[in-house]
């Protein structure tokens, strides 16, 4: 760094950034932890969420949903359909595209971890009122927003998608 380059810590919105990433990492270590009973990860949850939500979806939507790439779904998908959780099958108009749907056992397993989950969020967040939870989530989405579009993974002119 230069003489006439600020630190980082400097910045007045430094500490909103790190706040942000900290909590971020909280919450994840502590739902990895709830969720270890069950033998599953955040990002399983992630996709058993998704599935039961959009049943039927293709791999390339959840990993656009899930802002990861195909490589990352190419990686986690085996091991759950091993497991049993989920299963591919070729689309009926487009036999190239794999749609994704859970297994009576994924549908199991993914009711008792939103369950957990949910708790988890009840416990974390129960001495916050409702409306300061609304207005951090909407605060959140413009945050995630900005940077889906700095990124050029979202259109500016369509950057509404909030599944």
């Amino acid at each position: 760094m230069n003489k006439k380059q600020a630190f980082p810590w400097d910045h007045p919105r430094f500490r909103s950034w790190i706040s942000v990433a900290r909590a971020c990492q909280l919450m994840q270590q502590a739902l990895a932890r709830a969720l270890a009973p069950l033998d599953i990860k955040p990002p399983h949850l992630d996709i058993l969420v998704n599935l039961y939500r959009f049943e039927g979806i293709s791999q390339q939507e959840l990993a656009r949903k899930l802002l990861v790439g195909r490589s990352n779904m190419s990686m986690l998908l085996p091991q759950m359909e091993k497991r049993g959780l989920l299963e591919r099958r070729p689309d009926q108009r487009d036999k190239r595209v794999l749609r994704l749907f859970l297994t009576a056992e994924g549908r199991d397993l993914s009711e008792r971890a939103m369950q957990i989950q949910t708790d988890l969020i009840e416990r974390t967040l129960s001495a916050t009122p409702i409306d300061e939870c609304q207005r951090l989530a909407e605060n959140m989405d413009l945050l995630i927003q900005r940077m889906l579009v700095a990124d050029g993974m979202v259109d500016p002119e369509l950057s509404e998608d909030r599944d």
